[in-house]
């Protein structure tokens, strides 16, 4: 056995560390101040549906090779279902208009020259007048690289990145935008295929590599919450819990994988973002109707994506701090009215719940995006992991567990 690492936090980006360093052969020690893993990124029993839901809609794609990664090395990858191509369904309630987004698997566009598969009143040079996102740098502005308007910037860009950013795109970091269209749309449709959970978050991302943590021996502790870290010199020395303190040996590591005002709380002095943005989902128990595609996209409505599961429709919408102190009653009328109009449900308001995350993401900003740490820090013994470091992502779920990965080989590589 190599040395013990103690990873605080078990969201995604602790899961991530814990399994690639118990793979490693190190000894694993996973604290997690609440009583469940997951983070942001889980799933739960609600009461007001009485059904189990997760507490975000979290879209992978298949060029997302860490969020793959990870769960192959657990298990799980099969649990990430989605269509054979790349497609997309989209609807404008506005103009009442639906299409098709179908992307070939190369990586030449071939797509964006036939009328049935691009977006409707579009031509192929609009595709190309996005092409300066591919080379912005880190300080430009989404709205200072490209234009912000007409039918493929409202139908497609301007949903996919709002989605990806999680703020309004134009005042969104570029550098940030152009990463996001690097790995996935100008990778081509075999990086594109939209992937989702349809047995949960926690079926397919959590639980089982909490399972196979302890199956090795990994100590995993919940209800166990860091209060303070103890300094020596340029290590650290000891972690304290609630009930107690735990020295740490020489070849003893750390990695503090936890939001970002906590990790600024136990490391005071520590570069975080500051600024964070909301995100609200919401559930309702009902069939989704026949023919309801497994994501659909929502142009010019309160909500902007659709997910069908058994037995509930769930939406989500980015961006949400407008929302976040509207009337949970008839927020949860407009948000079903759109539903309806969107997939042709049909009835009164079913059983619904609504989740507001306040801080849900860093806002993808240049300015913030340059608050944005790296793994290393000036400690030679603690690492930092979580979507909010610099992953060259957003507030991914691709970017947290690519965190992860990154902290746990920094040990690795360093042994």
């Amino acid at each position: 056995m190599k040395a013990n690492v103690h990873i605080i936090g078990a969201g995604v980006s602790g899961l991530a560390a814990a399994v690639r360093l118990s793979n490693a052969g190190y000894g694993v020690h996973l604290h997690e101040a609440t009583p469940q893993a997951g983070g942001r990124c889980r799933s739960f029993y609600d009461a007001a549906t009485d059904l189990t839901i997760d507490n975000g809609n979290h879209l992978v794609l298949s060029g997302n090779s860490s969020v793959l990664n990870y769960a192959r090395s657990i298990g799980t990858e099969a649990g990430l279902e989605g269509p054979q191509h790349a497609e997309f369904s989209f609807v404008d309630l506005k103009a009442g208009k639906r299409w098709l987004l179908q992307m070939n698997d190369g990586r030449i566009p071939f797509w964006i020259f036939q009328d049935g598969k691009r977006v409707p009143d579009t031509k192929p040079s609009d595709y190309a007048a996005m092409m300066p996102l591919l080379w912005a740098g880190n300080n430009d502005l989404v709205g200072d690289r490209i234009t912000c308007d007409g039918p493929l910037y409202r139908r497609l860009v301007q949903p996919l990145l709002l989605a990806a950013l999680n703020i309004d795109p134009p005042l969104g970091s570029a550098g940030l935008a152009g990463a996001i269209v690097r790995q996935t749309l100008l990778a081509g449709g075999r990086a594109c295929r939209p992937l989702i959970a349809r047995e949960g978050l926690s079926n397919v991302l959590v639980e089982p590599a909490v399972k196979m943590l302890r199956e090795r021996g990994a100590k995993v502790r919940f209800d166990h919450e860091l209060h303070k870290v103890e300094m020596s010199g340029d290590r650290i020395a000891s972690l304290t819990f609630g009930d107690g303190t735990v020295a740490l040996a020489p070849d003893d590591k750390v990695v503090l994988a936890v939001p970002a005002k906590q990790a600024a709380t136990i490391l005071p002095g520590l570069k975080t973002p500051t600024q964070f943005v909301s995100i609200l989902n919401a559930h309702f128990r009902c069939e989704p109707p026949p023919g309801t595609p497994p994501i659909l996209g929502v142009v010019n409505g309160v909500v902007e994506w659709i997910f069908p599961f058994k037995e509930r429709l769930s939406i989500t919408i980015s961006a949400a701090d407008r929302l976040m102190n509207a009337p949970r009653e008839q927020l949860a009328q407009d948000i079903w009215n759109d539903i309806c109009a969107a997939t042709g449900a049909k009835g009164d308001l079913p059983r619904w719940q609504i989740v507001r995350e306040r801080r849900a993401t860093f806002a993808a900003t240049p300015e913030q995006d340059a608050l944005r740490p790296g793994a290393i820090t000036q400690w030679k013994n603690l690492f930092l992991a979580g979507d909010w470091t610099a992953t060259g992502l957003p507030s991914t779920i691709e970017g947290s567990i690519r965190s992860g990965d990154k902290a746990a080989d920094h040990i690795i590589r360093a042994a």
